[in-house]
């Protein structure tokens, strides 16, 4: 898929949309006016990419609503180098505006179809974390901790004390 003139447009309606919501970070709406949402889900659904509404991708999850996506980051307060710990890989959307922000990022998917997925969407479209692994995000990268700041977005009844 390419980035069109049409996609970028869209982005942009969608960012002056995030802004008028009350999103005030200039780095994150940065960030999401460059990251292209349609290559996140698949060819047939990109007409719905720069709605602000969460989508079904595989294995019964969702690609997260933009303006959900850009508040948890504007929460977040990513700086420059921040070790972040992302629970719920997903598409790779939010992976991609962290690394994007410049934070050394750590994601962990546990359905093994959208890991396989994003293990090879992620660097082909520029964006490299440092880490993506397959496994049960509860119980965090031990490997590798301690993280900066850890991003759930995957649904939890609780935050796991593992982390």
């Amino acid at each position: 898929m390419q980035d069109t003139f049409k996609h970028k447009g869209l982005r942009k309606k969608m960012v002056e949309e995030l802004s008028k919501k009350g999103i005030k970070s200039s780095r994150v709406l940065n960030a999401i006016s460059k990251i292209p949402r349609h290559l996140f889900i698949d060819k047939e659904f990109e007409s719905y990419a720069y709605v602000d509404i969460a989508f079904p991708i595989d294995s019964n999850q969702t690609i997260s609503q933009p303006y959900t996506v850009a508040f948890k980051t504007c929460l977040l307060n990513v700086k420059k180098n921040d070790k972040v710990l992302e629970i719920g890989t997903g598409s790779g959307y939010q992976t991609a505006i962290l690394v994007f922000l410049g934070a050394k990022v750590f994601t962990i998917e546990r359905q093994h179809h959208l890991y396989r997925k994003v293990l090879k969407k992620l660097p082909k479209l520029g964006y490299s974390p440092e880490q993506i692994k397959y496994g049960d995000g509860y119980l965090g990268i031990k490997e590798t901790s301690p993280f900066d700041k850890i991003l759930i977005t995957a649904g939890a009844i609780e935050i796991p004390k593992s982390l």
